[in-house]
């Protein structure tokens, strides 16, 4: 298990984008290693990753959205699918790993990544407009979503240095069912499955947990 790049990206403009400071998604592999540091709270900071761009801190970033990763292994089934090649960090992500499935990582399951490193899983990613302009493939937020292979955001619990090839070990992994692909889909196509979210605890993003206890409240 190892990250096969680190991927950071600059601020560009485009027309799939209403966002006032562009769109960072076209992330492209770091040459050396990179700082990772909790970037603060959401709506005022941005990536965990130094040198990366989240343009719309509006929707993204922050303490517990701060280090997005997705697997090489599904960048390459998407290859098949889409018929063209997907570089590391196409997806818009910081890490691009091997040898591990992200979408059944638990909420709350923790890596260390090289030597101080330590993420904790929080949330999923949610398709949206800009992501669905980047790769400009028809349907594609409802493709995505039927596959509920999304990636993983993370917060960071220790902070450290990273770089390509750096192992990932698993050091914590929690005692409940609430993996990636559990709670994407729960607050996508089978919104049923939301109360049983909560049995992630504090791990889970905040907006993840307000979400699934609106699910959970009496109906006056």
């Amino acid at each position: 298990m190892r990250v096969l790049s680190v991927n950071l990206g600059r601020p560009h403009f485009a027309d799939y984008t209403d966002a006032p400071g562009g769109t960072g998604i076209d992330k492209r592999p770091a040459d050396g290693p990179v700082r990772v540091a909790a970037p603060g709270p959401k709506g005022t900071a941005g990536s965990a990753l130094a040198g990366d761009t989240v343009a719309d801190t509006r929707h993204h970033g922050g303490n517990d959205q701060a280090v997005y990763a997705f697997a090489r292994e599904d960048l390459d089934t998407w290859e098949a699918e889409l018929g063209r090649p997907l570089s590391n960090g196409a997806f818009g992500e910081n890490l691009t790993t091997a040898g591990l499935d992200v979408n059944g990582a638990l909420i709350g399951e923790r890596w260390r990544i090289g030597p101080d490193l330590v993420l904790e899983v929080t949330s999923t990613r949610t398709p949206c407009r800009t992501f669905a302009g980047w790769l400009d493939e028809e349907g594609w937020v409802a493709r995505f979503t039927r596959a509920a292979a999304p990636g993983a955001y993370f917060r960071v619990i220790e902070p450290g240095g990273i770089r390509a090839g750096d192992p990932i070990e698993i050091v914590h992994r929690p005692d409940h069912e609430v993996t990636v692909s559990f709670l994407f889909r729960a607050q996508t196509l089978e919104p049923a499955l939301l109360p049983r979210v909560l049995a992630a605890g504090e791990a889970l993003h905040p907006e993840a947990r307000a979400k699934a206890l609106r699910r959970t409240a009496p109906r006056s």
